[in-house]
């Protein structure tokens, strides 16, 4: 999924204007800094008619039921008790402060979101790091940083390079400073609250290993990973089936996910519904038969990336489990927006 444009324009949102946010200090820094760079402003509150993001995945949410078992009644999995689909925060609160960043991760901790989705890459040197576009220029200053560089993916760059670069300046002067997080700087920010983790495998490598490397990730954490599977608060996800397969095949555990960005056929769902615990398709393809569908068949569905209310309140009455928005406030607050059946 990817915004082309550089900072969100306008992320003000009338949905909760004047409503002031502060970024909860996350010290998931690299260099040691902890929390975000100042406060979300009071006249950038949350949008009550976001522009919809229809052209790029990029996040599914919970644990999904086991295939070939049937799909347990409805019922809250949330620790609030919430009733309604899950509410995924976006690569963060994406809509508020730099995607993917301590910032983002701590504002949707502090915003009650269910999950935080994030995108894994990897590094030159074997580091696992949170970046979505295959390239940095968009969302770094890695062109001042290391000009002439013939490339600027991540994974031509060491972990050591990577932490040098400003990732919040294009965003708003006022996250200037935030780094790109590790994955386990994410996971550390996560342990011990109520949100979970949905970790996108990243389409953008042609390294063959990362699904084995993120599966090696989270066995280095026992107690989380323990924690996070009994609460439902861990899934993996990718557009490359192989991948999340290859996952699921390293730790079988966790909860899988194929990401969307079309309308899986019948046939599409049925062979995944041998092996998979989730869905995710973009919501504008997503209607009643293909929820119904998915359910029958014993998976999870969650749809990306719902921005406007009134597209949070269609998904929410078709009845999918999960809800990825890069303002995840919008549903936290108004817990109608989650329930209109």
């Amino acid at each position: 999924m990817g915004r082309t444009s550089g900072r969100r324009g306008g992320v003000v949102v009338a949905l909760l204007s004047g409503l002031a946010l502060a970024v909860a200090p996350t010290g998931a820094h690299a260099d040691g800094a902890a929390g975000a760079r100042g406060a979300v402003r009071a006249d950038r509150a949350l949008p009550a008619a976001a522009p919809s993001d229809t052209a790029r995945p990029g996040a599914a949410g919970p644990g999904g039921a086991r295939p070939g078992v049937p799909r347990p009644e409805a019922g809250p999995r949330r620790p609030d008790g919430a009733a309604g689909p899950d509410v995924i925060a976006h690569r963060g609160s994406s809509g508020m402060a730099p995607e993917n960043t301590a910032a983002a991760v701590g504002l949707a901790v502090a915003q009650r979101a269910d999950f935080v989705e994030i995108d894994v890459q990897r590094t030159r040197d074997g580091r696992l790091v949170d970046f979505h576009d295959c390239t940095m220029e968009r969302t770094t200053d890695v062109e001042e940083v290391f000009p002439g560089r013939p490339r600027y993916r991540v994974s031509d760059f060491t972990w050591a390079e990577l932490r040098r670069l400003d990732a919040g300046s294009w965003f708003d002067r006022d996250f200037a400073g935030e780094r790109i997080a590790t994955v386990g700087e994410v996971i550390a920010r996560l342990d011990g609250t109520r949100t979970g983790l949905l970790a996108e495998i990243s389409p953008c490598s042609h390294y063959t290993g990362l699904p084995a490397d993120l599966a090696g990730e989270l066995r280095q954490r026992p107690r989380y990973l323990r924690q996070a599977l009994t609460r439902h608060r861990l899934a993996v996800q990718s557009f490359r089936p192989d991948d999340a397969r290859e996952f699921r095949s390293r730790l079988p555990g966790v909860p899988v996910g194929v990401l969307d960005a079309e309308r899986p056929t019948d046939a599409e769902l049925v062979r995944l519904s041998r092996w998979a615990d989730q869905v995710n398709p973009q919501y504008t393809v997503t209607d009643r038969r293909l929820v119904d569908r998915v359910h029958a068949l014993g998976m999870e569905i969650n749809v990306w990336t719902v921005d406007e209310p009134g597209a949070m309140r269609r998904m929410a009455a078709l009845g999918v489990d999960g809800v990825i928005t890069d303002f995840p406030q919008s549903l936290t607050r108004h817990p109608g927006l989650r329930t209109a059946r």
